[in-house]
């Protein structure tokens, strides 16, 4: 056991570091990052156009966002690509699997939902989710909202961040859950 918990270890130290040359090599060619920008694995940033993407600071990219400044769809008929500018200002939260599309700015103090194709912009201080992404309230609102739901809820600590999950913890979690959502630090 202490073999497979030191090669994945080691695993996850190589694919940081993969992951934060590639960063750095698409800085290079141009892509534009703010301070304090979370990246979270299995993105992808236009690469050949990184150029026209700029990220301001305070972000969260979460796992699985596609930032693409390029359209193709037009050049077999038409003979030329459509390209814009991706502008993600600061303090943004863009969730697991987000598309953004050429042409988009997503405001300051934005969060784009889990799975939105973003296809025009975002307003600041505002929430959009879907398919083609739509504002469906402002961030007051929807944190509003979200402190309701949670009023009365117990808000577990980084003990129960995965890697330290034990049958106990499950439980707790699972139980406080209920058939609701739960909320974690």
């Amino acid at each position: 056991m202490q073999i497979y918990s030191t090669l994945r270890k080691w695993y996850g130290l190589l694919r940081e570091a993969r992951r934060r040359k590639y960063i750095e090599g698409l800085q290079t060619r141009g892509l534009k990052l703010g301070r304090n920008v979370e990246i979270i694995e299995d993105f992808f940033f236009d690469p050949s156009h990184c150029f026209l993407i700029s990220i301001g600071d305070g972000c969260t990219i979460c796992p699985g966002v596609r930032l693409i400044a390029h359209d193709a769809s037009t050049k077999g008929f038409l003979g030329y690509t459509r390209l814009g500018r991706i502008d993600i200002r600061e303090n943004c939260f863009i969730g697991d699997s987000v598309i953004v599309l050429p042409g988009v700015t997503i405001g300051p103090n934005a969060i784009v939902g889990a799975g939105s194709v973003v296809t025009r912009d975002v307003p600041p201080g505002s929430v959009a989710a879907g398919n083609p992404a739509r504002v469906i309230s402002t961030l007051e609102e929807y944190l509003k909202k979200v402190e309701a739901v949670c009023a009365g809820k117990r808000i577990f600590s980084r003990d129960y961040f995965i890697e330290h999950l034990d049958e106990e913890k499950r439980r707790e979690l699972l139980d406080s859950i209920g058939d609701t959502i739960g909320f974690i630090v």
